[in-house]
């Protein structure tokens, strides 16, 4: 007999339940999310586990990995697709959640979604840690700044190596202001010290990757959009085709038709919010910064019929297809005639 497993997975605690071939539930448990005891109770059912499905997020990318190693056939199922699924259950509870992603499994009704290998993980970290610590220090000096502005002191526009010296020149003279700002102050420098040292560690790392240095041959396109590309994709022969990736990364209009009705909105924003960013900072770069190339002809006369906004998203779309396209020729950009194939 054929079983389909659904696992709904928190952080201690794993809810599985077992469906028949025909739709019935055979077993339900709860067991630690550990994928060695998970892959332990599932060798001990009676009949052959067909799948085993978990719903896409942090912690299943690891059990998936275990259990694969294991021996099952596990499948990772995308969020979107069974939080729209589950929604249908008036009462939701993580055992009724596991009965749903048991019951998509046994009806087919699910798109997989591809598991990152360690090492785009391991990047994806590197990546995170470096925005983590970015967005501590200018949180703390948006906080500087609204602090001092209570007092009518004003830091105005300055750059980031005047900052400190900003701050200590409104302050001086107050001594409640300067006990306030003193420990502000050192926590950013500490900040600033640490982001320095990732950043030089992040030019590293795509410097030292041939893919990653064939992508940053296009104009806009850094060591943290490389890298950032380089691990959202982890696997380019994964798309069929390289024009896959636009709706992929969510950048394609979104669709809403019924009967009459056919409405197009703005864009999916499907898929990897840090890729998607990374992409549209890169068509910012190419359109405002970057040398003259066919590519930022083609985004500078599509912002003159369309307007700019949309324009610096199909800029960004295209910047995708063309950077997949450079990772599976093993080529790199070509500044003054387009590729036939885009």
């Amino acid at each position: 007999m054929r079983l389909f497993i659904g696992l709904d997975v928190s952080l201690d605690k794993t809810a599985i339940c077992v469906i028949s071939e025909h739709g019935e539930i055979i077993r339900e448990a709860e067991a630690a999310s550990e994928p060695e005891v998970l892959s332990r109770w599932l060798y001990e059912l009676d009949g052959r586990v067909a799948v085993v499905g978990l719903e896409a997020g942090p912690l299943s990318q690891w059990l998936h990995r275990g259990l694969i190693e294991a021996g099952l056939d596990a499948v990772l199922m995308e969020t979107r697709q069974v939080k729209g699924a589950l929604k249908a259950m008036p009462i939701k509870t993580d055992r009724r959640d596991a009965e749903g992603i048991a019951r998509l499994l046994h009806l087919g009704w699910f798109r997989p979604v591809h598991c990152k290998s360690v090492s785009a993980q391991e990047t994806r970290a590197v990546l995170g840690a470096r925005k983590a610590i970015q967005q501590n220090m200018i949180a703390l000096e948006m906080s500087l700044r609204g602090l001092l502005r209570n007092f009518g002191l004003k830091v105005g526009a300055i750059s980031r190596g005047r900052f400190e010296a900003r701050i200590r020149e409104l302050a001086d003279g107050n001594p409640m202001l300067e006990t306030a700002t003193a420990p502000m102050l050192r926590a950013r420098e500490t900040l600033r010290q640490e982001l320095a040292t990732l950043e030089k560690h992040v030019r590293q790392f795509a410097q030292d990757d041939p893919v990653c240095r064939r992508l940053m041959t296009m104009p806009g396109v850094g060591a943290v959009v490389a890298l950032t590309f380089r691990a959202a994709v982890d696997d380019p022969t994964r798309f069929r085709t390289s024009k896959r990736i636009g709706p992929w990364v969510g950048l394609t209009p979104s669709r809403n038709q019924s009967g009459e009705r056919d409405v197009s909105g703005g864009i999916t924003k499907a898929g990897d919010v840090n890729l998607r960013r990374a992409l549209c900072q890169a068509a910012t770069v190419m359109m405002n910064r970057g040398r003259s190339t066919w590519l930022r002809t083609w985004g500078a006369q599509l912002a003159q019929r369309r307007g700019r906004k949309i324009a610096m998203v199909a800029l960004a779309r295209r910047i995708a297809v063309i950077l997949h396209r450079i990772w599976i020729d093993g080529s790199v950009f070509q500044p003054d005639a387009a590729p036939k194939m885009i």
